[in-house]
């Protein structure tokens, strides 16, 4: 266990991230699958720019690497172009 000032203060920074990059995390796959399941193109075009940001935002933290935001974000704009040739 740390046993130094700083390396304790360093202990509980990292944990108070590790929480809000799990909370985050998490709110951003329900976004993400909430995405997935809309059926009319018009809600999914509404909603495509709000969970993008929440990914660049997890990517820019450093809680998903920036090259898994780059192919989530094209996953789903693929997936609301497809809805819009569907209908």
């Amino acid at each position: 266990m740390a046993n130094h000032k700083a390396t304790k203060k360093d202990v509980r920074q990292a944990e108070k991230r590790r929480d809000r990059n799990r909370y985050y995390g998490k709110t951003t796959r329900n976004a993400i699958r909430d995405l997935r399941a809309i059926k009319e193109q018009k809600e999914a075009g509404e909603k495509l720019p709000e969970v993008a940001s929440m990914i660049d935002k997890l990517a820019k933290k450093g809680a998903i690497h920036k090259n898994k935001a780059a192919n989530l974000k094209s996953k789903l704009a693929r997936k609301v172009n497809a809805i819009a040739v569907k209908a």
